[in-house]
Formats: structure tokens, sequence, C-alpha cells
């Protein structure tokens, strides 16, 4: 099967021959691809503004590695042994996240080369789904600002960074923390951005050299050189215990996926991607990979250290454990500075590429506060939106210092995960109704639709799953009821659908005008949309 999968990638060579014998000539190195924004924004205008193409392979590689790299695979596992009440079964998780996340990453692949673009799903959603115009965008909208905050990572940042720090701090000082990280990281990448870029890479390798040493730490435990009594004691009867609720698998998988997410990052910025079909082809993979391998080997080294009996009377998570238990105590305290690390540059991963998003959505014509033009803009050094920025602080600031902590958290991550399931539903299906509608289109890459139909089944399997009673009854967020999340989920978009009516259909229908349609070219070169009202004759 890889054989097949991977000979898609050698296929836009003879594309692009075949465009070269056409006569039409490829813009920067990108092969031409029709309008697919409601605002009618064409590629160039789209692509105009900002820093333009800085990111090459490597950057690119580490944005996938440094977005999926956070502080998942140094906490999640614990959760997920919790909810699956397995080792092996844990195990076979990490790897269903691993397939899954690789089918994705194919059809995201035949979606990015065909329309390289910044906006990642936006774009995609709005080449399949053009009516009712700009529906798709809204409600992506919705989602993207309401629920693409990076708070999770800021708290995270913070209490490690006071534990390892020997400090026990109260509530507002930890969030007064978590604030300045959410500040730091906007002012960064709005004012220096080629500083910006430079320190997510560098974080990011700091995060792959850190899963080596784990790794490789593990590799020693299992050898048995080490005062680890019985390191296999997990692989011998490794599924004993193991749940038998498909509400458990199903919010233990979105958790993996979760620790999985971001392998669409690239996807994301392409207009800041050099040569982007080509680095698309490269970075996504080799990126989703190493991540893939280092998860798994993590894993496997954190349960050698210490048996399930020990993990589950612990109260700390197993990485903890792991660097307790081969280490000392007072490695213990070094890991929270290994996870403060990698939080952060999780945090400067994310947000670099949720500003561009946001700035998509606004160049789109999406009607903001204080209008679209300033959301849409490079302000103010005319190389880094800073307006898009700010659009991300706003509800991670909130969120940040909102809710009470030990259980608004967890409820947002899983909050977080089922929207974008039932997005990823839509894409999928979308891939299938091009591939019939336009079986010509140009496509530099074709997933393997076999992989593309196991994601559609794996998609509902997740969107249907969290429904159904858990076995413990009460879920994982007590004492909210297991299935709110993804209630609010799904309210987030219904939103975004109100918010279109509102705008398209309801205010132009009460008021008596029509919206117009203008582009207007600002002072960097941005293009935008920009809509205005004309009154009924």
């Amino acid at each position: 099967m890889s054989s097949i999968v991977w000979s898609r990638f050698r296929k836009s060579d003879s594309d692009e021959a075949s465009f070269e014998h056409s006569g039409e000539k490829p813009i920067q190195g990108v092969l031409p691809s029709e309008d697919v924004g409601p605002g009618g924004l064409s590629f160039e205008e789209d692509t105009a503004g900002g820093l333009g193409r800085h990111l090459g392979v490597m950057s690119c590689t580490l944005l996938i590695v440094g977005r999926i790299i956070g502080t998942g695979i140094f906490s999640t596992p614990s959760s997920i042994l919790d909810g699956v009440g397995s080792v092996g079964a844990s195990l076979m998780l990490w790897v269903l996240g691993f397939v899954l996340s690789f089918c994705g990453l194919f059809i995201w692949l035949e979606f990015g080369t065909m329309y390289p673009r910044s906006g990642g799903e936006k774009v995609y959603l709005e080449a399949v789904y053009q009516k009712p115009k700009f529906l798709a965008t809204v409600v992506f909208s919705a989602n993207a600002i309401l629920l693409g905050f990076t708070a999770s990572g800021c708290i995270v940042f913070a209490s490690n960074i006071l534990v390892s720090a020997g400090k026990v701090a109260d509530v507002w000082t930890e969030r007064g923390i978590a604030l300045g990280v959410i500040f730091f990281v906007t002012i960064l990448h709005g004012l220096t951005p080629r500083t910006g870029v430079l320190v997510m890479n560098v974080l990011t390798i700091f995060k792959i050299v850190i899963l080596v040493f784990v790794v490789v730490t593990g590799w020693v435990v299992l050898s048995g050189k080490t005062h680890i009594a019985d390191p296999h004691i997990n692989f011998r009867n490794a599924f004993a215990g193991s749940s038998h609720s498909s509400n458990d698998y199903a919010t233990a998988t979105f958790k993996v996926l979760n620790a999985y997410s971001g392998w669409s990052n690239v996807n994301y910025v392409l207009n800041n991607v050099r040569n982007p079909v080509r680095t698309l082809k490269i970075a996504g993979p080799l990126g989703l990979g190493i991540c893939a391998a280092l998860y798994l080997l993590a894993n496997i080294a954190y349960f050698s250290a210490a048996s399930k009996a020990e993990i589950d009377a612990s109260g700390v998570t197993v990485a903890a454990l792991f660097f307790k238990n081969v280490f000392g105590s007072v490695a213990e305290r070094a890991l929270s500075v290994f996870v403060a690390l990698s939080a952060l540059g999780n945090v400067i991963t994310v947000t670099f590429a949720a500003s561009r998003v946001n700035q998509e959505l606004a160049k789109e014509g999406i009607p903001l506060p204080f209008g679209n033009k300033f959301w849409a803009s490079n302000w103010p050094t005319g190389k880094s939106p800073l307006p898009g920025l700010i659009i991300h602080l706003i509800p991670s600031v909130i969120v940040i210092i909102a809710p009470p902590m030990n259980v608004a958290y967890p409820f947002i991550l899983d909050v977080e995960g089922y929207p974008q399931q039932i997005i990823n539903f839509f894409i999928v299906i979308g891939l299938f109704w091009l591939r019939w509608k336009k079986p010509h289109t140009h496509r530099p890459f074709k997933v393997w639709w076999p992989l593309a139909a196991f994601y559609v089944v794996a998609a509902v399997f997740l969107l249907v799953a969290p429904f159904l009673r858990p076995a413990n009854g009460v879920g994982d967020t007590p004492p909210l009821p297991y299935y709110l999340y993804c209630l609010v989920g799904i309210g987030i978009m219904v939103i975004g659908v109100l918010y279109w009516a509102g705008w398209r259909i309801l205010l132009p229908k009460v008021f008596g005008y029509e919206l117009v349609p203008r582009k207007e070219t600002l002072e960097d070169g941005t293009v935008v949309t920009l809509f205005s009202g004309r009154k009924f004759q």
C-alpha cells in the first residue's frame, strides 16, 4: 500500500511538465488554480502583502513538529491510560492516532497542493461548499476565532515554571504569568516576525532533543541495566483491564488526536512558503513522521519505568514518574522546565499560524468589529499581521482569566476537538465530491481513496461515540455532563450559521439594502474585499 500512497508524490513531475507544454506559467513556483474564495480575490491578490515567501522546507517541517509537540506527550499518556484501562490499549490508540493523522495529512496535501493559499480548512470548505455564499466561511470563522485560543499552553507554562522554581503560587499568580506569555508571543510575532520564526525553530529543536533523550533513556531501562526492578512488567499482559466502553475510547482518541494536531499547520501559512506545493509535500510527511516515531517510543519509555499500579497510585503524570524513578526527584523538577519550554514553543507556533488564518478571514470580507480592513492588514510593520494576532489574543485572555481552572481546562480541551472533527468530516466528504464533479482539476498530489474512506469512518465514530454513556457514567469532566462538550462545540458552529444569516439575509432584508463587494489595496500591499450596503431602488 505504501508504494501506492507515496507514488502520488511523484505524480506532480509529469503534471508540471504538461503545464509547461500548455503555455501557462506557474506563479512563483505555484501552478495556476481557480479562484476559490467567495470574496473573489485572485491568487496574486490573495498572496500579496506581508513578508512574502520566506519559509523553506526546514522551517515548515519545524513549524509542523513545533505545533504537534506541545505538552500533550508529557501529560496526555496518563489520562489515556486512565481512560482505556490498560497499557496495550493505550499504545494502540497512539498508533491509531498516528494512522488517522497520516490519512488526514494526505487529504490535506491533496487540497493544499490544489489550492496553495493560506487559510487551511477555510480555503477547502470554500472550494467545495460554495452555496450558500459565505456560509462555510462564516461557520469556520466562528470556530477559528471563538475556539482558536492558546490559553491552555500559557497556563501549563505558568504552572510548570512555578513548580521548577519551588514556588507554591495562588491562582492569580499563575494566571498573571499566563497572561504575560500570551502578550509576549503577540508582540514577538507582531513586531519582530523574523525573530519570532527563529525563536520558534530553536524551541522546536529543543523539544526534539528532549524527546530523543527520553527515548534513548527508555532503551537503557528496557535493557535491564538500570535500578528499575522489572522494566517489562507492563508489556507481559499489556491488555489486562482494558475498558469495554466505546465512549472511553472515543474520548481518549480525541485526546490522542489533539496531541497529534498540527500536521496541517503549514496549510494555514502557504502564502509565506517558498515553492509551496513542493515544500508542503516534503514538510508534511517528514514533520508528522518525526513526531509519530518520537511519540510511540516515548510512551514505551514511560511505561518501562513504572508499573500500571504504580502509575495509578502516584497521582502524577507518567512523564514525571519516569524522570523520578530513573533519575530521582531532582530530575522530576527539571521535567517541569522541559514542559514549560515545550508549552511556550507550542504557543508561539500555534499563534503564528492562527494569526494568518484570522487575517485571511478578514481579507475575505467577513464582517468584524471596527471593519475588516484593519484586521486584514499587516499593521504596523507591514510585514506581520498584528491585528490577526490581536484577534487570537482576545479569546485567549478571556479563557485565562474567566473560568475555574480545575474543571474548565479539561473541558476546553474536549470542546476544541469536537467541532474540528465536524469540519474534518465535511472536508473529506468534499474531497470525494470534487473528485466526482471536477475529475480533471489539476492535482499535484492525490490521496489513495481507501485512506480517505477510512478517515470518514473514523470521523463518524468520533462524532457519534461521545454521546454514548461512558463506563463510569460521568466522563472525565465531572460535574459537567459527559456529552456537554459536544453540544457546546455544535453550539459554536450554530452561532456561525446565525451570524451568517443575520449578515447576509436578515439585516439586508429588514433595512432594505444589498451587499456590494469591492476590492481595496492597503498600504502594505494586502488586498482586501470590502462590502458596502446599497439601498434597493
